[in-house]
C-alpha cells in the first residue's frame, strides 16, 4: 500500500491540501497520513513552562482537527491516520516520511512571493530540498478540491 503524507497546519489551505492527497491517495490505491507538526517552544526561561502548556494545548488542538479530516477521507473510502509531533517543521516532516517510508508528500505553500522566499525560507521548499521522495506543492490560492477527491473507493 503507498503511503501519502500530508504535512498541514490547519489553515484554510490545509482542505485544499488533504482533498488533493486523498485524490492521490485513490490513484494509487494507498493511504493518506495526516500530520501535524508543534514547533518548539522559542522561549527558554521563566516562561517554559507556559511556553509548554501552550505547546501541549496546540497538540490537543490539533489532534481534534486531524481526526475530523481522517473521518472525511475515511467517508470518501481513502485509509487515514493522523500524527501529531513536536520539532522543526522540515526535520519532523523528513523524518516522518522516512518513517512511514512515505512514496509522496502533499502539501501547501502558503503562496508568499520569491523575494520572501530568498530571505526566510519556506517548510516546502525546505521539504523539496531533501525530500526522499516526490513532493506535491498545493498553491494555496489554487487549493481547490480536486473533482475526483470525494469519489467512493472502487469495490
Amino acid at each position: 500500500m503507498k503511503t501519502v503524507l500530508a504535512p498541514i497546519d490547519l489553515s484554510e489551505a490545509a482542505a485544499g491540501v488533504i482533498s488533493q492527497a486523498g485524490a492521490l491517495a485513490g490513484d494509487v490505491a494507498g493511504r493518506v497520513l495526516l500530520l501535524h507538526v508543534v514547533p518548539p517552544p522559542a522561549v527558554i526561561n521563566e516562561y517554559a513552562p507556559e511556553a509548554e502548556r501552550l505547546a501541549e494545548e496546540e497538540k490537543k488542538k490539533a489532534e481534534t482537527g486531524l481526526e475530523h479530516w481522517r473521518q472525511r477521507l475515511e467517508g470518501t473510502g481513502v485509509d487515514a491516520e493522523i500524527a501529531v509531533l513536536h520539532g522543526a517543521p522540515v526535520a519532523t516532516i523528513l523524518g516522518e516520511a522516512a518513517r512511514a517510508n512515505a512514496d509522496y508528500i502533499v502539501m501547501g505553500s502558503h503562496g508568499h512571493g520569491a523575494l520572501y522566499h530568498f530571505f526566510v525560507g519556506g517548510t516546502a521548499g525546505g521539504v523539496i530540498q531533501k525530500s526522499p521522495c516526490p513532493v506535491v506543492v498545493v498553491p494555496s490560492q489554487k487549493a481547490q478540491p480536486h473533482p475526483s477527491a470525494s469519489r467512493p473507493k472502487p469495490t
